[in-house]
């Protein structure tokens, strides 16, 4: 399949939140807490996680946690001037692949997997706008683990629009021109925290 196909009217994507110009939807118990217990551990044993090390102002740094890109075959990622070529699914990740397609209509080839192992990982503003992602990137996040705060900010003004905790076992859809308007991250936490999972799925042309 070379084109994604936009999610199926026929399946019922999330309750769409206020974002201004935006589609972003979100699911807090798209899966119980037994199930996503069991993901979260099956995710942590199966993934191969590695630290990437990112460029920043003309120097090479560690990522604030650990990373890996899995996808088909070809499925190749730039990010911070980095290519990352696809690690093999897994079981798990192949599963909940399949279980997006089933639920809510979404076509999706890679996924990249991010562990924040305490509060004091994070990822700093950015932008899904790659290339690869199309104009109007279609990305399933699902959290697996230590609840965390999610912010979105305008593009244009540089201050934050929303924030939502983001629970154990949801799913958040963002498509249409939320990259184009917005800005994402995950700040560190003030407050101590455990493990927490973050899959992105999306289409890699």
């Amino acid at each position: 399949m070379r084109h994604p196909p936009t999610p199926s009217a026929a399946k019922c994507l999330p309750e769409r939140l206020p974002l201004e110009g935006a589609d972003v939807r979100y699911r807090a118990d798209t899966y119980s807490p037994s199930r996503a217990d069991a993901l979260f551990d099956a995710l942590h044993r199966e993934i191969p996680w590695e630290q990437h090390r990112l460029r920043l102002f003309g120097r090479e740094i560690p990522a604030p946690r650990l990373s890996c890109w899995i996808g088909d075959a070809g499925a190749a990622y730039t990010y911070s001037r980095v290519r990352f070529e696809p690690r093999a699914w897994t079981p798990a990740l192949a599963s909940l692949r399949e279980d997006l397609a089933g639920r809510f209509g979404l076509r999706l080839n890679s996924v990249l997997a991010n562990l924040y192992r305490d509060e004091r990982d994070s990822m700093g503003w950015h932008n899904d706008g790659e290339p690869e992602l199309g104009a109007e990137p279609v990305i399933a996040s699902l959290s697996f683990g230590a609840e965390r705060r999610f912010r979105f900010r305008s593009r244009a003004m540089k201050r934050v629009s929303l924030a939502i905790p983001l629970a154990h076992g949801s799913v958040l859809v963002m498509q249409g021109a939320t990259q184009r308007l917005y800005q994402h991250d995950l700040p560190k936490s003030a407050a101590p925290c455990g493990a927490r999972i973050n899959l992105t799925f999306r289409w890699i042309y």
